[in-house]
């Protein structure tokens, strides 16, 4: 059965919750059968600094020459250079300009934030208790459709990590996804599949089953990704990945280079 060949979402230790250099995640895909990756580092935040969770402004020099150094050093393996960037209404001019100041491959555009709370953040996680959990979900779906309008994103990052501590709404959310799926098609941008969500609480890939039929029903596109912060999990449960997207309905996969669709991979 041949699996996904690209994973393109890993981080590094400049996010301060990720650990292995980037050397380590590029010979564990090796390991594993990939034929290329791309790291994905948390870009700086835009509304304030907080290195819990992103690399600092100064730092992101620091991340391309660590990319250039990998790069250099596995010249027959393919890298490619992308960077995972948070969508916060109102600082789209500062995240486009990060953006721009060098030439990446490919994008993501993530939701970890609403109205400043970080929902997916553990020591955070006690504040799910007041909320109501149908609200967020329509918040972090209202900012999903943001964040691709915004068109500064190539992939949609984790398209329902607000199920990661296993919180579900009460009443039926297909018709907010239907509608984020249409802004995701008018966009033009990508849904990865994300594996990491099997190996937090929700014990479930990034989007959900019912979710990735949804996209396809609306011929959103995909790639695929582990969101590995551990060398370890580089590829990791791809079959599970690559059968999901099968029962999806889906039989292709993008490849990405310079921000543009480099080719389509079979299933």
């Amino acid at each position: 059965m041949p699996l996904p060949k690209v994973d393109y979402h890993m981080h590094t230790p400049l996010c301060n919750h990720a650990v292995g250099e980037p050397e380590a995640y590029v010979r564990r895909a090796m390991e594993v059968g990939l034929e290329e990756v791309g790291f994905s580092d948390h870009a700086p935040l835009v509304a304030y600094d907080d290195s819990r969770y992103t690399m600092r402004h100064e730092e992101l020099p620091q991340y391309l020459e660590m990319m250039r150094r990998v790069k250099e050093q596995f010249k027959n393996f393919t890298i490619k250079v992308g960077i995972e960037a948070d969508y916060i209404p109102g600082y789209e001019e500062k995240t486009r300009a990060i953006i721009a100041s060098y030439p990446y491959d490919f994008v993501i555009g993530s939701i970890h934030f609403i109205d400043a709370w970080a929902f997916d953040d553990p020591d955070q996680k006690i504040r799910w208790k007041d909320k109501d959990v149908d609200t967020v979900y329509r918040d972090y779906y209202e900012l999903l459709r943001k964040s691709a309008s915004s068109r500064l994103f190539d992939i949609m990052g984790h398209v329902d990590l607000v199920k990661k501590f296993g919180h579900k709404p009460v009443t039926d959310f297909s018709s907010e996804i239907d509608k984020t799926a249409k802004v995701f098609k008018e966009s033009g941008v990508t849904v990865e599949i994300n594996t990491s969500g099997l190996r937090k609480p929700v014990k479930e890939i990034y989007p959900s089953l019912d979710a990735l039929k949804i996209y396809r029903k609306h011929e959103v596109p995909i790639t695929f990704s582990s969101d590995s912060h551990d060398p370890q999990d580089v590829g990791r449960d791809y079959d599970v990945a690559r059968q999901w997207a099968l029962d999806a309905g889906y039989n292709e996969y993008r490849v990405f280079r310079q921000r543009k669709v480099e080719r389509v991979e079979k299933l």
